[in-house]
């Protein structure tokens, strides 16, 4: 975590399948669902891929989360990205989602509980939207593990509205720690 304390620095949905998501005031998380008014709300999964395979699979995709510090890093390297536009539904600062355990639970605002499942796993449409960009949200640790930054992906506990500036309340389960996968 960051000096800061972790809050909410956007929220974004889209009731159609693309790849941004519009930057809105205040978005709904329903229970066991997702967020209200979304493509990929629902209790099985919404990603057309996945749908593909077998839609009866859990949607354990219902809610996805990228670190402010991310966009900060990309501007580094030359690219532009806001809040949305990478299909994420909750754009955090000050905490490093990428290294929290799967089954954290995050308090966003003063009634929203989500579970992280694991990690966002960046597909090809990201250079559809900025060239060269996949490779800039991939990386490689020192043991050469592939290092996915592009968000973490939560399920929905307990509704509520969520907006800009909400604190985020981080409740890590018990351990041993499970390190997340891509889902």
């Amino acid at each position: 975590m960051s000096q800061h304390s972790p809050t909410v620095t956007a929220v974004s949905r889209s009731p159609v399948h693309g790849f941004s998501k519009s930057a809105d005031a205040t978005i709904r998380l329903l229970a066991g669902l997702g967020v209200e008014g979304d493509a990929h709300c629902g209790a099985t999964v919404k990603h057309r891929s996945r749908v593909a395979v077998d839609p009866t699979q859990p949607n354990l995709r219902q809610v996805h989360l990228i670190h402010a510090e991310l966009f900060d890093e990309l501007a580094a390297k030359g690219f532009r990205v806001l809040p949305g536009e990478m299909g994420e539904n909750v754009t955090t600062r000050g905490l490093d989602i990428l290294a929290l355990p799967r089954g954290t639970r995050l308090h966003l605002g003063p009634a929203a509980v989500i579970e992280v499942t694991g990690l966002r796993n960046p597909c090809s449409q990201i250079d559809g939207f900025q060239g060269g960009l996949l490779s800039a949200v991939l990386d490689r640790d020192a043991a050469g593990n592939l290092v996915r930054k592009a968000g973490i992906m939560a399920v929905v506990l307990e509704g509520g509205e969520v907006r800009a500036d909400d604190p985020i309340r981080v409740v890590l389960p018990p351990e041993p720690h499970v390190r997340l996968e891509r889902v």
